[in-house]
């Protein structure tokens, strides 16, 4: 018996359910509860039940075998309790696997819809904006189709909100001696004036929680390149003037550039206008030839004191920050930099829940984040994700038809701002703490287990429990019998990490850390090869590979069957 099974027996008499697993076994002896009765009515019952394969094979056993059984089963009460697992392997033989379904052209479709919802300039489906509520709305109704009981629960949370006027641009000016009335140079009257604009998305893409800035030509204002941006760079010299930070990898006895949140902090430390970040580090060469595309990150609000409201944060890529180097930094040319954002509020973000009611409030839960980075579709990171929790909960619905009500209840979750700081698992998780320290056996993590064709790395799996680690490797030996080419195409790397180990930066996390589970752990993840255009305006459907999602949601499907079912 798992302690979550003991502390239903106690709760069903009234008894205290505090305390480990010896004392709740105490408790139970005590009250001698715990007797052959319990685990002969427990036993009986698992036999009848017809999703036990090994059924067939209890009805012919020899009258003999079943005498031992029976001899075992009505011994000591510690005994029975003891051996009650023995018991029933010794009766079913080893578990068998079965996969659920996964239809391909439905999740593909599931993702078009979503990507369809994207907003109308930058296509993304940015957390707090009607295009992630209409997105929420829809894989509500899509459960509801199912004919699954479903909930929409909204969350306000510190969020930054887009405006609509962004630019970053550079103006050479032009011969200015022959302008009269002393023009300033750059404006509309220096004819000659040379005026490079930068493309939003493709050169530059700004960052989460930046603040709002406006700064013209005719301010004059300074670009001052502060390296890798550590704090042995003089950011004092780049007061009232804009930085420029050039993110690179670790080399040599040079670290890597520091994270968003550390190099925005320093900004407001030194009080700059902005932070000009230069992608000089990912997905260099994959996307662009000879050039690195600017991507989408946000930073920790929690680690701020007071979000700095008038300093703009932006990425370019790593060919407009060396024309801002050449020709601003160490040329002529002056900068104008708008960023329209405002970052001091709260915005409402949407987790919608489809439910399919078990025989226990036992819970398995699935979960993926269905926003985006503002800047792109999203269909990789994580689309496909959102799609394939939706594939899932329709091919359960249909099993809730074929075999009736599972032994645990399955929820199925898709969280808002995700790509902020993980809000919406987060405050769902807090909100619900009570019910699933009390109640949670599994939740199942689906960000990004999308595999990209051209640089098809396969997907990798993992866990912090690891009989929940075999279950999986076993329909893992399943999978390989029945899907041999899928099996060979897609790489399965399966994983134990330590619940102390697993990284902060998916959904699964809030399940991690905000959850007092002692008896085991109680999450599972998987990451695809994603894309290298992750957070990028080239994470568009042209990407999208529906045939891989068929990996990961089958066997987290059957995996799940297997827990609900047998």
């Amino acid at each position: 018996m798992s302690v979550k099974e003991l502390k239903n027996e106690l709760k069903d008499r009234n008894i205290s359910q505090s305390g480990n697993k010896e004392e709740l076994i105490k408790k139970l002896e005590e009250y001698e509860i715990i007797d052959a009765e319990i685990i002969n009515i427990r036993l009986i019952t698992k036999i009848k039940n017809k999703t036990y394969k090994g059924y067939d094979r209890v009805r012919n056993t020899p009258i003999v075998a079943l005498g031992v059984i029976s001899i075992l089963i009505i011994g000591t009460s510690g005994g029975a309790f003891l051996y009650s697992d023995e018991i029933k392997n010794f009766i079913l033989g080893d578990d068998e696997y079965v996969l659920i379904d996964f239809d391909i052209e439905q999740s593909a479709s599931y993702t078009q819809t979503l990507v369809n919802l994207g907003h109308p300039d930058w296509e993304g489906r940015l957390s707090g904006t009607i295009e992630e509520k209409n997105t929420a709305e829809s894989i509500k109704y899509n459960f509801s189709e199912m004919d699954i009981p479903s909930t929409m629960e909204e969350f306000s949370v510190p969020m930054f909100v887009m405006g609509n006027q962004f630019e970053l641009s550079t103006c050479k000016p032009g011969d200015v001696g022959d302008l009269i009335g002393g023009f300033s140079p750059c404006s509309v009257a220096d004819a000659n004036r040379e005026i490079t604009e930068f493309v939003h998305r493709e050169d530059y893409v700004i960052q989460g929680y930046s603040g709002y800035t406006d700064t013209r030509y005719a301010d004059y204002v300074e670009i001052i390149d502060l390296d890798r941006g550590d704090d042995s760079e003089n950011w004092d010299s780049a007061s009232d003037k804009i930085g420029l930070v050039w993110l690179r990898e670790e080399g040599g006895d040079v670290a890597a550039t520091e994270s968003n949140t550390i190099l925005f902090k320093r900004a407001q430390e030194n009080q700059l206008l902005a932070l000009i970040l230069v992608n000089d580090k990912t997905n260099c060469a994959d996307l662009i030839e000879g050039d690195c595309v600017p991507y989408f990150k946000s930073l920790d609000v929690e680690a701020f004191d007071n979000l700095p409201e008038n300093i703009g944060l932006m990425m370019v890529s790593k060919s407009t920050g060396e024309y801002l180097s050449n020709e601003v930094i160490n040329g002529e040319s002056r900068v104008q930099v708008i960023i329209d954002v405002q970052n001091q509020g709260k915005e409402t973000i949407y987790v919608p829940c489809g439910i399919i009611e078990g025989e226990s409030e036992e819970l398995i839960i699935f979960g993926a984040h269905h926003d985006t980075v503002y800047n792109g579709q999203g269909a990789v990171d994580n689309t496909a994700g959102a799609a394939t929790v939706q594939e899932i909960a329709r091919q359960f619905s249909l099993l809730l038809e074929e075999e009736g009500k599972p032994e645990h209840t399955i929820w199925f979750c898709t969280w808002g701002g995700e790509e902020e700081g993980l809000w919406g698992s987060s405050e769902w998780v807090k909100k619900h703490k009570a019910n699933l320290e009390e109640n949670l056996r599994i939740y199942i993590n689906l960000d990004m287990n999308h595999v990209d064709v051209e640089r098809n790395t396969g997907i990798t799996i993992f866990g912090n429990n690891e009989k929940d680690i075999v279950d999986i490797n076993n329909i893992i030996k399943e999978f390989k019998k029945q899907f041999p080419i899928l099996y060979e195409k897609y790489s399965i790397d399966v994983r134990f990490i330590q619940s102390s180990d697993m990284p902060n930066n998916s959904d699964f996390a809030p399940f991690v850390n905000q959850i007092n589970e002692e008896e085991y752990g109680n999450v599972v993840s998987c990451y695809g090869s994603g894309s290298s255009e992750y957070h990028t305006y080239l994470d568009t459907m042209e990407r999208f590979n529906g045939e891989s999602l068929a990996v990961s949601g089958i066997i987290y499907g059957s995996f799940a069957y297997h827990l609900a079912y047998n």
